[in-house]
C-alpha cells in the first residue's frame, strides 16, 4: 500500500472508530490495529494524537459539507436554503455524535492542524452569503447574523446530544426550536 493509501486507510479506521465506538475509542494504537499495521506506523503520518484527530475531523467536515449541499433545494431562495442548511446541520450532529464532538474541538481548530480551521469555515462562509442575501445585509452585519444563527444551531444540536432538551422542553423534537431560530433570523416569508 502506498503512503497516501495507508494514510487514508488510517483515517478511515479512525472515522469508523469514532462512528461506532465514540471519540474515547480513538487512539493511535487502536487505529493501527484496525488498519493491520504496527502500532508505530501511524506516527509516520500523524506525529501526534492531535494530528490524527484533525485528519479524522477533516473527514467529518467533508461529510457535513456533502450532507448540507445535498439538502439545499435547487432554485430556492436564500431563506429556504438556510432552513435546509439548518436542518441538515442538526440532523448530521444527531446521526454522527462522536464525529460532531470531534470536529469542533478547540485544540484542533485553534492549532489549525492540517488546515482544519479553514475547512470548518467553508459552511460558515456559505451561511454568511445566504444570510446576506436573505437579509439584504452588508458583509459585517451578515457575518454577525450568521455567527449568531450558527451558535443557535450548534446549541440546539449540542443540547439534544446531551439530553438536556428532554429536561428543558420534554422531548428531543428540535423542529419547534429550528422554526423559532429561523423566525428570529430570517425575514418573512419564512420556510
Amino acid at each position: 500500500m502506498d503512503d497516501d493509501g495507508l494514510r487514508s486507510r488510517l483515517i478511515a479506521v479512525g472515522v469508523d472508530l469514532v462512528t461506532t465506538r465514540g471519540l474515547a475509542a480513538v487512539s493511535l494504537r487502536e487505529i493501527a490495529r484496525g488498519a493491520g499495521v504496527s502500532h508505530g506506523a501511524p506516527r509516520r503520518y500523524f506525529p501526534t494524537h492531535l494530528d490524527l484527530l484533525a485528519g479524522i475531523a477533516d473527514r467529518g467536515f467533508v461529510l457535513l459539507e456533502k450532507r448540507v449541499t445535498a439538502a439545499l433545494p435547487g432554485g430556492a431562495g436564500p431563506s429556504a436554503q438556510i432552513a435546509a442548511l439548518a436542518r441538515a446541520y442538526v440532523d448530521f450532529a444527531a446521526a454522527n455524535r462522536g464525529m460532531f464532538e470531534l470536529m469542533f474541538r478547540h485544540e484542533l481548530l485553534e492549532g489549525n492542524r492540517i488546515g482544519l480551521r479553514e475547512r470548518s469555515l467553508g459552511l460558515f462562509r456559505m451561511l454568511i452569503d445566504l444570510m446576506a442575501q436573505a437579509r439584504s445585509a452588508d458583509p459585517p452585519a451578515a457575518e454577525a447574523l450568521a455567527a449568531a444563527f450558527w451558535a443557535n444551531l450548534h446549541g440546539i444540536a449540542q443540547l439534544r446530544a446531551w439530553g438536556s432538551l428532554r429536561v428543558a422542553v420534554g422531548g428531543d423534537d428540535v423542529e419547534p426550536l429550528l422554526r423559532a431560530a429561523l423566525a428570529a433570523y430570517l425575514p418573512e416569508p419564512r420556510p
